[in-house]
């Protein structure tokens, strides 16, 4: 199994979202059983109808929310005011494609990215039309019957989810995930971690969890599906404890999506158990994605980060060095330098000083002969040469004489025959 490594120093971990927001979002979950008497199944519908209703709902935000060309979390930020408005009000009175549009209409202003009202109600109309190119004009009754019910829902809206308007949708806390494990650049864990949070829009998961425990599973469930495991950080801490969230509720987040990917219409008739579960009790030591046995390769101590994560060289348990072709790099370049060393030592003589250091000797070369000169005309003795250039191989001195050529103005040397 690969094994993912630790974050660097300069990649924290996500901070918590400020006190308020996370009272503010405590105050809109729900259990399992509060979501079986919504005003609607108190009504009669069914809770499969209930939340099929919700699906279609979110599907017309996100279908009108890419005709207009808008960012993904002003679309996730509509759907959690969508499904917290169905919570204080019943599908009978207020139908889900009058109230997704008043939602968009909310979110692109409390998201800040406004559109014309003109623009939204011509996608509203072309979608739930199913024409994306219908002609709509602003003398048509349907035109006016749109803008009108958007404009007549959105007070009723803002006191149904008590003017609540500070959200932190999940894919923010994702990405900050991603990144302090450094998966940023895994295209299959980053593209099945983000197709986790898209779904759980359609699902009334946003009732059930907080939105950084949404983008922990979301974490969770495409690390299983990748095979991918995080390793403890310095104090033995498997990584959800690193990012303060509770296993359990993770694996509880996953079972649920398990059970709604089962019971969609694309698997009408299968049997059941297509998806894995996870007990919610189970051993965390055997956790698929966490990685106890990484071991430190030569007994070296690991370098430990700020945000307390280990950042040694890690090897896997199957023995898979991370970063061996720049350990193999390293025994080439020292092997090299101990050849030369060796080299060196040996044209030294083998010369040893008393505190066992290899002892430098001065070796004097014999100087070069001008090729223009006659032998019997080279210096004899070494104190006239003009320069004396050291050269040190490996740890051995070598004062090497040298000539200093005279040039002259032209660039030949003195002494030099003319032709």
């Amino acid at each position: 199994m690969p094994t993912a490594t630790e974050s660097s120093q300069s990649l924290q971990t996500p901070a918590l979202p400020s006190e308020i927001l996370m009272v503010a979002e405590t105050q809109w979950l729900f259990t399992e059983a509060e979501l079986l008497r919504t005003p609607s199944i108190l009504d009669g519908l069914t809770p499969e109808k209930e939340r099929e209703n919700r699906s279609k709902g979110v599907n017309f935000i996100l279908q009108v929310g890419i005709m207009l060309k808008l960012p993904q979390i002003t679309l996730a930020t509509a759907s959690v005011f969508l499904h917290r408005f169905y919570m204080r009000h019943s599908m009978q009175n207020y139908h889900y494609y009058s109230m997704a549009a008043t939602c968009l209409f909310l979110a692109y202003k409390v998201e800040e990215c406004v559109r014309k009202m003109r623009e939204l109600v011509v996608a509203c109309v072309r979608v739930a039309q199913k024409d994306p190119h219908k002609n709509v004009d602003e003398q048509d009754k349907e035109y006016w019957r749109w803008r009108d019910n958007i404009l007549q829902y959105e007070d009723l809206l803002l006191e149904a989810i008590c003017f609540d308007l500070s959200l932190e949708p999940p894919y923010k806390t994702l990405f900050d995930l991603l990144m302090q494990f450094e998966q940023g650049d895994n295209k299959k864990l980053r593209n099945a971690a983000w197709a986790f949070v898209n779904d759980s829009c359609l699902t009334t998961l946003c009732l059930l969890f907080p939105s950084r425990m949404i983008a922990a599973s979301a974490l969770y469930a495409a690390a299983k599906l990748c095979d991918i495991a995080f390793p403890d950080d310095a104090r033995g801490r498997p990584w959800w404890e690193v990012i303060n969230v509770d296993v359990g509720s993770i694996r509880r987040a996953c079972n649920y999506m398990a059970s709604i990917y089962e019971s969609g219409p694309a698997n009408a008739g299968k049997e059941s158990g297509m998806y894995e579960r996870t007990p919610e009790n189970g051993d965390e030591r055997e956790d698929k994605t966490r990685s106890t046995g990484l071991r430190i390769e030569d007994g070296r101590s690991p370098r430990v980060s700020n945000n307390g994560l280990v950042s040694p060289r890690v090897v896997s348990p199957e023995g898979s060095q991370v970063g061996a072709k720049r350990g193999r790099e390293e025994e080439a370049e020292t092997e090299q330098r101990s050849s030369v060393n060796g080299a060196a030592h040996e044209a030294n003589g083998g010369a040893i000083n008393q505190d066992g250091s290899r002892k430098r000797q001065k070796v004097k070369a014999e100087p070069p002969r001008n090729a223009f000169t006659p032998r019997s005309k080279q210096p004899a003795d070494a104190a006239q040469q003009e320069s004396t250039a050291a050269t040190i191989v490996g740890d051995t001195m070598v004062e090497v004489g040298l000539e200093s050529p005279n040039l002259e103005e032209d660039g030949s040397e003195e002494g030099e025959v003319e032709a």
